[in-house]
């Protein structure tokens, strides 16, 4: 506890300094190379993903309720495109009749192949820990589908929650003679509730994929530093999409592969970025920090 204060002060106190040698770390792990492919792999699994889930939760959930919410909160992922998603999945939903067992398990398989990669880069990020423990291959195996049964649960209790928000919005409170709307209240706490959520699936991210146990506070500040990064590229994508953005005059009928291929490659750099943090501080509290690994450098740094 005390190592910890001490090393979360020296931090605190020298932010920039630590933000720097993180980059460089981040950049010392081809992380844009890694974040590419998370971000090639979850375009193919994103539709896949939504469609199992949605196939599982629609004989619990009202299937317009269920697409309304997973619409509100993708628009969270990739910012502007979300109704072209959902749209291709309510779609598909109306043929669900035709979905075979070949087909389900086409699209299990392909709904797990990002959290594969997700897991492989990691790794490489986390590789003072890949030094030190082995994960059985049954486990790396099993973890993305146990994982997809995660997300189908949390997108179960995200709907529920926010079904009850958003009923809570329309009533009003009569006091006095005067009248208030409780809508400003229901969209402040739908907001709240997004933020929690985000928090808590990277959290689980940094906590479940890695090799080796890692600490809760550890995961909680790389969740947290994630959040806040993608909370703030986010918005800058939702202005920049909405002002100044020629992606569509310049892809035309390919502009929404392009822009969801773009907000998932920026995410992923943000979830990579998260686990450099914890990867960098857990160095640091090692006293590893500062080490690279010769195996992951490019043939150019080398001869630098």
């Amino acid at each position: 506890m005390d190592t910890f204060g001490h090393q979360a002060r020296d931090i605190l106190r020298h932010p920039g300094a630590f933000a720097i040698h993180t980059l460089k770390a981040f950049r010392a792990n081809q992380g844009l190379l890694l974040a590419g492919a998370v971000a090639y792999y979850a375009l193919l699994s994103i539709v896949p993903l939504l469609i199992l889930i949605v196939i599982a939760l629609s004989h619990v959930i009202g299937q317009v309720e269920l697409l309304d919410t997973m619409g509100r909160y993708l628009e969270w992922l990739i910012p502007g495109q979300s109704k072209a998603i959902i749209g291709e999945l309510a779609s598909f939903m109306h043929h669900s009749d035709v979905v075979g067992w070949l087909l389900l398990a086409t699209m299990i398989f392909f709904s797990s192949l990002a959290f594969t990669v997700l897991e492989n880069a990691l790794s490489v990020i986390f590789f003072h820990r890949v030094a030190i423990h082995r994960r059985h291959f049954l486990v790396s195996a099993l973890l993305p589908y146990c994982y997809i049964l995660f997300l189908g649960v949390g997108t179960l209790v995200v709907t529920l929650v926010s079904g009850a928000l958003e009923a809570m919005g329309r009533e009003r409170i009569d006091f006095l003679g005067h009248s208030w709307s409780l809508g400003g209240v229901s969209g402040m706490l739908l907001y709240l509730l997004g933020v929690a959520g985000e928090i808590l699936v990277l959290t689980s991210v940094y906590l479940v994929m890695p090799v080796g146990r890692l600490s809760l506070r550890h995961a909680l500040i790389g969740g947290g530093v994630a959040a806040l990064l993608w909370e703030i590229t986010r918005h800058v994508l939702v202005w920049y999409f909405a002002t100044l953005s020629q992606v569509s005059t310049v892809y035309g009928s390919l502009t929404t592969a392009i822009v969801v291929l773009l907000s998932l490659e920026i995410g992923a750099i943000v979830l990579l970025l998260g686990a450099q943090v914890i990867s960098e501080y857990e160095r640091i509290l090692r006293g590893t920090s500062g080490k690279r690994f010769a195996s992951f450098h490019t043939e150019q740094e080398r001869s630098r």
